[in-house]
This record gives structure tokens, sequence and C-alpha cells, in this order.
């Protein structure tokens, strides 16, 4: 298993030797003498800097990252479905989708505009889009010559969507049946007996039947790789299975594009996949693509790199529905002719995807244009002033931006939360229903003691006064799935006028996507979040996209973090360690030799060192460390941490009561909380406060011990201490991404656990994050006029 590599280095020349009698410097280096094994470190005063820049991929953390996210969509009326089961609202909610996606490919069967005059790459280009609209293979030079771009799609409209259930229904078990001839078939190639259940899962009631037609159908369950589904199709097919088989070119071809939607692209260049696919031997890439492509596999894109010069970015709003007013007279066919000209002289990049991501980051863009082109409430603008005068710095000018306009990008650190905070407390107190949501419940608690400091009142309909500003607080699942929030309207959008997202780094396409089309007309959405850390674990990178974009006004809070780990983690979101006093021991470094004396060493600082000295508990401290897997990951530090804090058999899959859990409900996202007890119903859990019941059979996957978290495991939350882990195996994982969001997580005190030597300056000096290939600012700018 591959591990979140993680590691810190000292800050670099010049830093002091380690204290003496063992102890934890405020700063050393990886050369500096240790404490003896056998004594705990003790804190000492001085002064530290740590680093490291690590973004963890997006399957790091959970094993599952880029999936759990619930879209909504639809055009039917959602009256009525609060009645509905979990499993009905479900069920409708498909119906809707499928229903969606068919209108689409309906609507691709039509003519295309001024197709009658194009030539060259162009020509080609149409032809090869409407061959696979008919079902037909594309010719061959549409993959070696870049095609045309496609042109602005029209203005958005609203549509209704339904309510979403209470909660993401499971998939429905497979039937025995099913399983029992899935066995047949593995064992028959050769595979493993235990897949069965997946495969009957993933495939459905006819996976047996589906496998010995298309070996190649193995791929599509979580953990196969190609080599192994050779070995299942070889043992299959006997002699008749060959290298060039296009059922394998076209079943490797997806798996691509799934692995590159867990590393959090949504599509991927043309010639990045081609050569993606010779490389696990496909002897026709091209012929491969175009055969997923046709089969509705896959979807083919093309996006304009540069505007010619003379050319707008985006049309204004005078370019729509203007035809016959004053100033577009001799706009005639020879502007027609003109424009296609230079549309096939644009550099254009081709890109391939999976329509799932596709349609969300389509529907992302639309909805986000409605937001932007759309009209608010006017009833009280005028008030929006007088609220701006009474806030403080950038709060104010959140407040203003906001009061002119749909969509607003709000940058800063964990002390600009303020920022959001005031601007709600000023919209509910003109009476607005305005909502904030964040990626975690702690990150919701720390909102509602900011929006209770700023004396927010309840807004209309609110019937939980006697809680200032709970009721102005949501996890971005909780309302999408309306176990929290104000819940929907008879349309099915959100009951508000103003929706702030903290944490917005962390939406993926999905998510972001069913939040912004939940919106109802006229509604404000703001968008907040600090862009230096890690980016989602799904797929896309909705904020800094936007941040790019610059369709909308971008407000970036001057509001600096406090004390000493605030000047430390500034200066490693810029790119520079720095040295830090630390009067009051908030940052400490414990050099390591290896990753067994890390382990050891981290032990100590939960359990003995950092409560004796600071008064933090075990249980307000959290490990942080690259990766799940290696000698001094989570799962051998959270062994460590079990055996002293909370020893015991381990009777229900490794857990007893009062071992603290991270449970992952869906992938890529992470709740921590405490084991209570188990029965016959499975683990019973507490997270942040809330009962929760794990079964049985979803235990082993979803539930990990949680004293020590990978950074994308902890991204939202904070803890009084925090201890970083950074094992010299780790070194080549580091990033500046990852130990800002790392040394981030702490609030009062961080130790690291130093094993990485020189690796840690030069990752926060020189390796950023890392390039995602998404779509969202090209369809943008296609519907959004970029201001002057």
């Amino acid at each position: 298993m591959s591990t979140e590599p993680e590691a810190t280095e000292n800050a670099g020349p010049g830093t002091p030797d380690v204290g003496a009698e063992g102890g934890m410097p405020g700063t050393g280096s990886a050369e500096a003498d240790t404490a003896p094994e056998g004594d705990a470190p003790a804190l000492q005063e001085g002064t530290g800097s740590t680093g490291g820049d690590s973004r963890a991929a997006a399957g790091e953390d959970d094993g599952t990252p880029g999936g759990g996210r619930t879209t909504a969509a639809g055009d039917e009326d959602a009256e009525g479905a609060g009645e509905l089961s979990e499993a009905q609202a479900e069920l409708a909610a498909q119906r809707v989708e499928r229903d969606r996606i068919e209108r689409r490919k309906a609507e691709r069967q039509g003519p295309v505009e001024s197709g009658a005059n194009l030539s060259g790459t162009a020509a080609d280009l149409l032809a090869a889009v409407r061959a696979v609209e008919s079902g037909q293979k594309p010719a061959e030079t549409v993959f070696r010559e870049p095609p045309a771009p496609r042109r602005p799609a029209p203005e958005p409209t609203h549509r209704p969507r339904p309510q979403q259930p209470a909660s993401t229904a499971t998939p429905a078990a497979p039937s025995d049946g099913s399983v029992a001839s899935a066995r047949e078939v593995l064992t028959a190639g050769g595979a493993p007996e235990g897949l069965a259940g997946q495969v009957a899962t993933t495939l459905g009631d006819g996976a047996a039947e589906e496998l010995r037609a298309d070996p190649w159908q193995l791929l599509r369950v979580t953990g196969v790789r190609p080599e192994h589904a050779d070995s299942f199709a070889r043992a299959l097919l006997g002699p008749t299975c060959a290298p060039d088989d296009e059922r394998r070119g076209r079943a490797v071809t997806v798996w691509l594009l799934e692995q590159a939607a867990l590393a959090g692209h949504t599509a991927l260049e043309l010639p990045a996949l081609t050569a993606a696919l010779a490389q696990r031997g496909i002897p026709e890439a091209e012929d491969a693509v175009r055969s997923a492509i046709a089969e509705g596999d896959a979807l083919v894109f093309q996006d304009t790199l540069e505007e010619p010069a003379g050319r707008v970015t985006a049309p204004g709003p005078e370019a729509e529905g203007t035809e016959g007013t004053e100033g577009t007279e001799g706009t005639g066919k020879e502007d027609t002719d003109q424009e296609e000209g230079e549309d096939a002289e644009r550099p254009v990049r081709v890109l391939v995807g999976l329509e799932r991501y596709a349609l969300a980051e389509e529907s992302l863009a639309d909805a986000l244009a409605r937001v932007v082109n759309s009209v608010a409430k006017e009833e009280t603008a005028a008030d929006w002033a007088s609220a701006a005068a009474s806030a403080p710095g950038s709060a104010a000018e959140l407040i203003r931006a906001v009061a002119g306009h749909g969509l607003v990008l709000h940058t800063g650190g964990e002390a600009s939360r303020a920022d959001p905070a005031a601007l709600l407390a000023a919209a509910r107190t003109l009476g607005l229903r305005a909502v904030g949501a964040c990626h975690t419940p702690d990150g919701s608690r720390r909102l509602a003691g900011l929006l209770a400091a700023a004396g927010a009142r309840p807004s209309p309909g609110d019937d939980t006064a006697g809680t200032p500003g709970a009721e102005a607080v949501a996890t971005v699942a909780g309302l999408l799935s309306g176990s929290e929030g104000p819940g929907r309207d008879a349309e099915g959008a959100l009951a508000l006028d103003l929706l702030v997202v903290l944490d917005a780094p962390q939406l993926d396409v999905e998510s972001a996507a069913a939040l912004a089309e939940a919106l109802p007309d006229g509604a404000r959405l703001v968008l907040s979040g600090d862009p230096a850390v890690l980016w989602s674990a799904g797929p896309g990178r909705v904020f800094a996209d936007l941040l790019a974009a610059r369709v909308c006004p971008r407000i970036a809070s001057r509001t600096p973090d406090p004390g000493p780990l605030g000047e430390l983690v500034s200066g490693v979101g810029i790119g520079e360690l720095n040295q830090v006093e630390a009067p009051g021991r908030e940052l400490v470094i414990v050099p390591v030799r290896d990753a067994g004396e890390a382990v050891h060493r981290t032990v100590q600082l939960v359990a003995d060192s950092v409560p004796r000295a600071l008064g933090i508990p075990a249980e307000q401290t959290v490990v942080i460390t690259p990766g799940h897997g290696g000698t001094a990951g989570t799962r051998a530090l959270n062994a460590a941490l079990k055996e002293r804090l909370n020893p015991g058999p381990g009777r229900f899959g490794g857990f007893d009561p009062g071992d603290r859990i991270a449970y992952s409900p869906a992938p890529g996202r992470t709740l921590t909380g405490q084991v209570v007890k188990a029965d016959a119903d499975g683990l019973h859990l507490s997270c942040a406060g809330a009962p929760v019941v794990v079964p049985r059979e979803r235990v082993e996957q979803s539930v990990r011990h949680g004293w020590a978290l990978t950074a994308h495991q902890a991204v939202g939350d904070r803890w009084p201490a925090a201890v970083v882990v950074l094992p010299g195996d780790a070194a080549q994982a580091l990033s500046r991404p990852w130990v800002y969001t790392a040394f981030g997580r702490a609030d009062r005190h961080l130790s690291v656990v130093h094993g990485v030597e020189q690796t840690l300056p030069r990752a926060v000096r020189e390796v950023g994050v890392k390039p995602r290939t998404t779509r969202l600012p090209f369809l943008l700018r296609a519907q959004v006029p970029v201001p002057a």
C-alpha cells in the first residue's frame, strides 16, 4: 500500500541545537543529539520552524476518494419528496438523472449551426462529433490534429431539483444467486473468490454473463489492476486473448480515466491518455480511445487555449438577444464566416473524460453562470451600506461585494473566518435567510461560536433563537442531504437567500455542482477558504479554478493568524520556512533517526510530554502523518497509541469502547469520534456528539483508528495540539500544501517529529501544488463576461 509521504525538516541553517537532557528544542537540526530512548522528551522554550509540502494523492486518506458526493439533479417537481422513503427518494433521483442524460444526448442529435461553412480541422472535428453521436467511430485524423473549439453554451436556465434523501442510500445487496454465479466465473479465471460480492454489486445480477462476454469488465471493481484483469482474461479466453483486443483497450481506457479522477482530474488531455495506454501495453492507443468514445464509455471535448488578439474573452450581456437593435446592423454572414475562420485558427486542447464528471463540471458552470447573472433581491439592498460601515476591515469589503454581486470569493487563513461570520450576522440582521456551510462538524462548531460572538439574530422562521448562531450553520454534506440547514422549498431549491461556504477548497466538482444547482434564483453565493491548503479529495479544483477564471469579485482577508504558529504557517504558505520565537513552547522539534524512533517519540509526546508540560490531554491531541502504510504511517502509529492509551483485545473488528476512530461515511469524507459499544447492529460511534451506527459489513472498509490521521483526513478540523510525524521514507511526498495543511491543524501547540533532514525546507520552497486537469475555467468564460 502506498503511503501519504510527508516529512518535515528543521528551519535550515542557523537553527540552534537541541536543548540539554534530550529535551525537545524550540528548533533543532536533524544532526543534533536526541534524547535517550527511554526518556520522554521534555518540552523546552525556544524558537522553531518546520515545513514540508506533499499534497496527498486523492486516494491516500480513505482509500476511495473521489466518491461519496450526492449530486442533486432533475427537472421534476420535488413536491412531496419529503414523504418518500430513503430508498424511494434515491430511485427517484436516479430516474431524474437518467432522464437528464437522455435529454442531453437527444440535444446532441440536432444539426450543428454553420457546419456547411467549416473546412480543414474544424470540418474533421464536426464529422467526428456527428460520427460519435450516430454510434460510429470517428476518423483517425481527429486524434492527430487538434479540433476547433465549440461555440459558447447558451445562457443556462434554473431547473427545480428534487429534494435529496436525508442520507445516501447504500447499494442494494446482491442476490445469493448472482454472487454464486460470479464466484464460479472468478474461480474459472483464477481470480480470488472473495471478489464475488464486489463483482455482483458492481456489475449487477448479470455479472457472470458480463464477465464471460468481456473479462476486462473486472477492472470496474475497486482494487483490480490491468495486469489482474489480463490474467483473468487469459484464463477465460485462452488462445483468443490478445493484447490488441478491442475490449481490453476500451476497459483500460476507462480504468485510466477513473484513476485520473482519483488523482483529482476531471478529464485527461488526449496525448497524456494515449501515452498512458501505450505504457499499459495497448498496441493502438488511439483506436482504444475511439472505441471507448464510440461505445459511450468516455466523452471527448475541445477547449480553446487562448483568445486571438482583439477578441473579448466572453460575450457581454449585450451580446445576446440584441438582434435587430441599434449597433447590430451589418453583422451578417460576413461576420459569421470571419468568426469561423478565427475559430479554426485558435489553438485548442483535446480532452477525454468520463461522463459523470463531465456532466458535473458542465452543470456547475451552468449553475454558477446563473448565480452570477441573476438579479438578487432588492428589498434590503439599501441597508447593506450601513451593515458594511459597522464591520471591520476586510469584513466590510466582503459585505459590500456581496451587496452588489451574486457570486463572491473570499480568501484567508483561520483568523479570516471572522469575515464570513460578520457577513452572516449582517445578512441575518437584515432579515435574509443566511446559512454558512463548512466541510466538517468541527468547522461548523467554530463558525457557530463566531456567529454567537457577533450576536447573530435568528432568520425569519428560525425557532432556535436560544442558541445564537447554531441555526445558521451546517456541514456541506448535511445541507445537501437535508439533515441540516433550512431544507428545501416547493421547487426543490434550498430555502435561503445567502449561502456562505467555508473550506471551499474542499469542494469537488460534484458537491459544488449540487450546491450551486440547489440555490434558488436571486440567491447569493460566497465561497470562502484558504487557497494554500490541500485540494479536495474528489476530482476538480473548483475554488482554484474560480480564482483563476476572474469572473467575480475576490476579497482577500488582511487578518493574519496570530501567535508563533500563525507566523510559521503563514511563512510556509508563501514558500518560506522561517524561524519563529516560541516563548510559550508553542512549537517544538524532535529530531529522530528512523521510523521506529519516530513512533516511540510520538507516543511519548501524546501520552506524557504534552499533557505534563502544557496541560493538553491526549484526547485533544492529533497525530498527522503522510500515509496509512509504512513503518510510521497511521496504522503503525495507531497501533502503538492504542496499546498505550486504550489497550484492549479489539473484540469487534479490532475496536474496543473508548477507541478514537476516523469514520468515512462516504469516500473523501472523514468524521472523527469515539467507539461507544458494539452489538448485533454494528459498531456504535459518537461523532461530533451525534450517535452513529456502522453495520458489521461496513466496519472494515469505513472505520479506522483515529489517534493518527493523514492530512487529508484532518483538513477542516483543528485541535489544541498536533504532532506532525515526518519519517525519512516520506521525504519524496512532501509538498508545500501538505506541510501547510498539517501544521495548520494545531491551535495552541505543534510538535514536529523530524526525520527528513533538509527535505523539509526544500519541499516548502520548491514543491508546489500538483496540477489537475479541469475544464471549469473554459466553461465559465464561455458564459460569464470577464470584468475589465
